[in-house]
């Protein structure tokens, strides 16, 4: 009996499988909290070398073998990401290097950001040292060179020299202080130290430039980097051709990829239409490149009769648009989209142009699996799932022997497959060609394929509508029609034109009066009261039905098994985070770096105690954090407390107060401060007392005489005292902001109740406060310190930790700790998010 045919259809039947077993092994390894020595995982490769290897016949009646290679393949993609990382992370900064003066030599790798304060650029490391000795770096900083004061170590500010106009591809020599990448830990939050993994950064820092430190010097343009000195070149271009800011940073994030250059608000409008990834080189425009090369190499090529009998027309018009869109995602910076994208794109070209014709779900898990294998990482990226899911959907909804035909698709193997369509592989039949035709089949072709993109777009809001809450938590209600409109505005008219515009420049002028008229069909529909529905952020397993249920709905199915989705979306449609019992409260400091933002809730309401620091014009705590925190929570925000005027106390307050219409604003500011403009509050003052839920608020400081002599804003500090329970059954959380030892002991003095379980530690630990009378009074078992990581100011002091420390009251902090939870009814507990949600790519701090 001949073996071979049964051989081959068991390893056609474990293709998909074992291809998604693969990426399951994956999954799982991203899931550890610390690498394991590397020889395990090479050890977790060999059983999986071993089976692919095997010339034994596979068949899936016989369950073992098929199951056997099965577990080696995740195995396989277990190890081979553990065994990537782990020499990835050989190459990360010493902790005795970070704070240090180094002079570091190296080469500018991608086009400078310049911001507010200065500009942001990405330095390959040639050579550097410490104090004369030879020293070993990462081979990527990410740096920031400041300009005007800047506080050094020690919060003393200092006049740096303005940042020279910088080019990629030069080399400097530059005296910098290093630390290891950390980011802020919140539930819901974004992970940067992921995103700087991602982009192979393992150090970040500052150039030191004052007037004490070398100067830096610029030693030469060197060859390298040609590709990024040219996309700098049309930033500069386009910036300087397109004079309003907000219609040049579109356009530079079209053209080159360069996605800071959009505004905030502007990226707001795009949230809250569903058009988000339209406005940047994503895989839509990738793969609409990839298709309009190809339809031009194909035109092109069919004028050579020789280069066709060398190869056929089509199959060169599927290679030549790859490689243009290769050429395309490597001009517009190269990004993760760009290089999953790609990926894509080549691996469903490459079973085209082999003659394959696999099914669509092993065509999608073959996809799957050389993206993973290329980069592990992007598992853990939204636009990743949002991609693949759309693609399968795509895949099921329609033909299940052929891939979607229509060029309007939204990700890379649906353009593949239309190019494919298009192009079929094997030579041309007949005098037929896809430029050819009448005016009349022109025209229906057109219109058939403005229909398929229609039900296209309509078949993938309905069926990622559950993932995208699940991602985050909201989605756009006017998302089918802002895309109906804009897809093909931006694809067909804004894009081509600012392409263009690198050769003819004036066709900049004519593409920014496109942008501005989509962005005021934008604006308009992102102002409609109906445009974003916000829900708490569900859990997984509703996230998966959601999801499940929305694939049903559009099934090509009959209609009473597309029905059965609509119950499976309820889960993540009606989900509602837990209730607090009546009586208690829960205190969650977020990490918000230096500063302080904390969240009080109750049963039924919720308190903002500061709104964290800004970091610049475009960026704060409030829309970077607290924001994102609170629409995953599904928490309606009572009352915003800003205890002072500083900075990094009210950073943040704008977009809260933006986001939450009905929060109500009790504060130290005075009322000419720009927020009372934005809603006018009322202030704090000692004795101000409110219950919700059978939680006591109470106002200690300040008292309202010294708002006419405080010395400065610190002494104004709202503090607040949160209580429940009675008898010897009291629990008490006391929020102090940055009042310093003449009011801690003012407070001490006027003999009010000071006693408490949570103290939130005043002025981030600053040597001015936590004076010992003043814990004595207090009596913390628990102190949360809100602070930055290496920040400037040395918080919190060692002396005050000394002084906690002396009176056995555990300190969290946040760069330990990440977003600290408190719960009233366990008053002895505290929740570490950076602990609970660690993973080996976070930073470790002793």
């Amino acid at each position: 009996m001949d073996t071979e045919p049964a051989q081959r259809r068991g390893w056609a039947g474990l293709l998909a499988p074992g291809l998604l077993a693969f990426v399951a092994g994956t999954t799982l390894q991203l899931q550890q909290a610390a690498l394991l020595p590397w020889w395990v995982y090479m050890l977790c490769m060999l059983p999986a070398l071993v089976g692919l290897t095997s010339s034994a016949p596979y068949s899936i009646a016989n369950w073992r073998r098929p199951a056997a290679l099965l577990l080696a393949l995740v195995l396989l993609g277990f190890g081979l990401t553990g065994l990537r990382a782990g020499f990835f992370l050989a190459d990360a900064l010493s902790a005795e290097l970070e704070g240090r003066d180094l002079v570091v030599t190296g080469v500018v790798a991608a086009m400078p950001q310049t911001h507010e304060s200065g500009q942001r650029f990405r330095l390959a490391v040639a050579s550097a040292s410490w104090q004369g000795a030879a020293v070993r770096l990462p081979a990527q900083l990410y740096l920031s060179w400041y300009s005007g004061v800047f506080a050094g170590a020690q919060g003393v500010g200092e006049l740096q020299r303005q940042p020279q106009p910088m080019q990629a591809g030069e080399r400097w020599q530059m005296t910098v202080r290093l630390k290891a990448p950390h980011g802020g830990s919140n539930p819901h939050g974004f992970d940067y130290e992921l995103w700087l993994w991602e982009q192979g950064v393992q150090a970040t820092g500052y150039v030191r430039a004052g007037r004490s430190d070398p100067e830096p010097r610029l030693l030469g343009q060197t060859g390298g980097h040609p590709v990024e000195r040219l996309r700098q070149q049309v930033r500069e271009q386009i910036v300087a051709a397109v004079p309003d800011r907000a219609q040049a940073g579109l356009l530079a994030a079209l053209v080159v990829g360069d996605q800071r250059a959009i505004e905030r608000a502007d990226w707001d409008v795009f949230r809250a239409t569903g058009v988000a990834h339209l406005m940047s080189i994503s895989g839509l425009h990738i793969t609409m490149f990839a298709w309009a090369a190809a339809l031009a190499v194909g035109w092109l090529w069919r004028r050579s009769s020789r280069l066709c009998l060398w190869l056929p027309a089509p199959q060169a018009a599927l290679l030549g648009g790859v490689l243009l869109a290769a050429g395309y995602a490597l001009f517009s910076g190269w990004g993760v989209p760009a290089q999953r994208t790609v990926l894509m794109l080549a691996t469903v070209s490459g079973l085209r142009l082999s003659g394959k014709r696999w099914p669509w779900p092993v065509v999608w898990a073959l996809a799957c699996a050389v993206v993973v294998a290329a980069d592990p990482w992007a598992l853990l990226q939204a636009g990743f799932w949002l991609s693949f899911v759309a693609v399968g959907v795509l895949f099921a909804s329609g033909d299940s022997r052929a891939e979607p035909s229509s060029p309007s698709g939204t990700s890379a193997a649906h353009a593949v497959a239309s190019v494919g369509a298009r192009f079929p592989a094997g030579p041309p039949q007949g005098k037929s060609a896809p430029l050819g035709g009448s005016a009349a089949h022109a025209v229906a072709s057109v219109g058939a394929s403005l229909t398929s993109m229609l039900r296209e777009q309509w078949v993938i809001t309905l069926a990622l509508t559950p993932l995208t809450l699940l991602l985050f938590g909201q989605v756009s209600l006017v998302g089918l029609l802002a895309n109906a409109l804009a897809i093909p505005w931006v694809t067909l008219v804004i894009t081509p034109l600012a392409m263009l515009g690198v050769v003819v420049g004036p066709l900049w002028s004519i593409a920014a009066g496109a942008v501005a008229l989509l962005s005021q069909v934008l604006q308009w529909l992102a102002e409609l009261p109906f445009a974003v529905l916000s829900l708490p952020q569900a859990p997984l397993w509703a996230g998966a039905v959601g999801l499940l249920g929305g694939v049903l709905l559009v099934a090509p199915w009959p209609a009473s098994l597309r029905a059965m989705g609509l119950p499976l979306l309820l889960p993540v449609l009606l989900w509602q985070a837990p209730q607090l019992p009546p009586g208690e409260f829960s205190v969650l400091a977020a990490d918000i770096g230096q500063g302080n933002a904390v969240l009080v809730r109750t049963r039924n309401h919720a308190l903002v105690y500061d709104a964290g620091p800004r970091f610049s014009s475009e960026s704060d705590a409030g829309h970077r954090v607290l924001v994102p925190l609170l629409r995953a929570l599904g928490t309606r925000v009572d009352t915003l407390v800003l205890s002072h005027r500083d900075s990094d106390h009210v950073g943040g307050a704008a977009a809260v107060l933006a986001m939450q219409g009905q929060a109500g604003l009790l504060s130290s500011l005075e009322p000419q401060h720009e927020l009372q403009a934005q809603r006018r509050g009322r202030r704090c003052e000692a004795g101000q007392h409110w219950q919700w839920d059978g939680v006591d608020f109470v106002v200690l400081h300040p008292p309202a005489d010294d708002y006419a002599t405080a010395p400065k804003p610190n002494a104004l500090s709202c503090t607040l005292r949160i209580s429940t329970g009675t008898g010897s059954d009291i629990r008490t959380a006391l929020l102090a902001g940055d009042i310093e030892q003449p009011q801690e002991a003012r407070l001490v003095a006027s003999g009010v109740k000071l006693e408490a379980t949570l103290l939130l530690v005043p002025h981030h630990g600053s040597k001015t406060s936590s004076s010992a009378a003043f814990l004595d009074a207090v009596r913390p078992q628990i102190a949360l310190v809100q602070n930055g990581y290496r920040n400037r100011f040395g918080h919190p002091a060692g002396p005050v930790l000394a002084r906690y420390a002396e009176r056995q009251i555990e300190v969290f902090d946040s760069p330990h700790c990440g977003a600290a939870t408190w719960v009233s009814s366990q008053p002895k507990a505290v929740q570490c998010h950076r602990l609970e949600a660690l993973r080996y790519w976070h930073h470790r701090l002793p």
